[in-house]
């Protein structure tokens, strides 16, 4: 396993990792009966839990040697690989899949986790079918769910219902100078910004997006200006996280959905823009007829995740984005009663349909570290008292994003990776005093 995995390996294989050249041990024996067809799963802890817990063996595939879904009890087996945008991932993988299939003696699931797996498996879905049993949306579909701007034509296509766009050199209605509302700007891409200029430059509080009074302040903006080809600017719908849901489900070939649950978020962070740190499922049939509705006319395939944000002012669902992949709310609609990877994973195999399932709205899904700073954001606002924001928290039933007292091996393997890191800035903090210190001295 190397410094990869806390589990046996099920290839071989060497390339550069984080800058540092590292090469994985030999073929082990897979720590699972060959009776029972494993996945590979491209995600981590909140997905290889779902997978775990319905029974499911999971090789968990990353490009992260620190990955903490190593660590977790129902891991069976690592794969660790190159960088996604490597040219060598994709031949690592096809590796991965002509063993698990020689293991057996059928096709694997493939299953995805985050945008840029995505992004690699779409690329290469013929060859990877090859070895991987694989339920994807078509290829121009899939793509246009990949970029904004693309989703947004493909919204107008069909007529979904979407926040009003606005084009920097536009005119009319659609003129971003002519905006008089709140108006959002995300970038354009999911893929490959997290490290840019635009995201450091523009999204440093770590947001997916940004809000401006109106366009003209947008328009005013230097960064904005810099980078607004690679920017999407919409009208802003107002509310707050709790006016955010989510509709998750996963499709047959026709878009039919087989199994589904809703979701609402609480909190994120950032307030309003920002990734999950507090979510709950909740039930609107409203809200699942249209998300049905949905994945019929575009259509999707496999698993998606629909975003949501009730208008305040009328009432009404408006569509934000579409996500073809799994995701970490799958972990709270396992706990609550619906596993989606598991309806996949039957489906996948077997072609197997489940029986009417109703996801239950007893646990929450926390991230304590993203929860504590929404909470001190809201806090100085003047949003959210301290004792409330306990409260929310204690009188929840609740699952972690990272900590399981079932699976505390993510947990421990996190901790023990991020000491170890500061241990060693702190230690060469020091030597580069001494250093300095003794050229002063000499």
């Amino acid at each position: 396993m190397g410094a990869y995995s806390t589990r046996s390996t099920v290839g071989e294989t060497s390339y550069k990792a984080h800058g540092v050249m590292a090469t994985s041990p030999r073929p082990t024996p897979l720590p699972f009966d060959s009776g029972t067809v494993p996945v590979l799963l491209l995600g981590g802890v909140n997905l290889v839990r779902c997978l775990g817990l319905a029974g499911i063996p999971a090789v968990v595939a990353s490009p992260d040697p620190s990955e903490p879904a190593f660590a977790s009890r129902h891991c069976r087996a690592s794969a660790p690989l190159p960088p996604y945008d490597h040219r060598d991932c994709i031949e690592t993988l096809v590796r991965y899949g002509e063993r698990l299939r020689s293991f057996a003696r059928r096709r694997v699931p493939l299953m995805c986790g985050s945008d840029d797996a995505l992004k690699l498996v779409y690329a290469h879905r013929e060859r990877l079918s090859r070895h991987f049993l694989l339920l994807l949306t078509d290829a121009a579909i899939a793509n246009a769910l990949l970029d904004k701007a693309s989703f947004q034509s493909l919204a107008a296509s069909r007529c979904l219902p979407v926040p009003r766009e606005y084009l920097w050199n536009g005119n009319g209605a659609a003129s971003l100078i002519d905006a008089m509302g709140e108006v959002l700007v995300k970038p354009k891409s999911k893929i490959d910004w997290h490290d840019s200029q635009l995201h450091a430059r523009l999204f440093a509080d770590g947001g997916k997006a940004r809000i401006f009074p109106n366009g003209a302040e947008a328009m005013a903006d230097p960064v904005v200006a810099l980078f607004h080809d690679r920017l999407a600017f919409q009208e802003y719908i107002p509310g707050d996280d709790r006016s955010l849901w989510s509709f998750h489900g996963v499709a047959d070939e026709k878009g039919e959905v087989l199994a589904s649950f809703v979701g609402r978020k609480i909190r994120t962070d950032p307030p309003l823009t920002g990734e999950s740190a507090f979510i709950e499922l909740a039930e609107d049939e409203q809200l699942a007829t249209l998300g049905r509705d949905i994945a019929r006319r575009l259509p999707l395939k496999g698993p998606f995740k629909m975003d949501f944000k009730r208008d305040p002012r009328d009432g009404r669902w408006l569509l934000l984005e579409v996500n073809a992949r799994y995701n970490l709310w799958h972990y709270l609609g396992t706990r609550n009663g619906v596993n989606l990877m598991r309806v996949a994973y039957d489906y996948l195999l077997e072609r197997k349909r489940p029986e009417p399932m109703r996801a239950r709205t007893a646990y929450r899904w926390l991230s304590l570290e993203n929860d504590w700073r929404a909470y001190r954001v809201m806090h100085a606002r003047g949003e959210l008292s301290f004792p409330g924001w306990l409260a929310s928290i204690a009188f929840s039933r609740r699952v972690c994003n990272l900590f399981a007292w079932h699976d505390p091996g993510p947990w421990l393997r996190f901790w023990r990776l991020r000491v170890a890191r500061k241990a060693a800035r702190g230690s060469g903090w020091v030597l580069a005093l001494v250093r300095q210190w003794l050229s002063t001295a000499s």
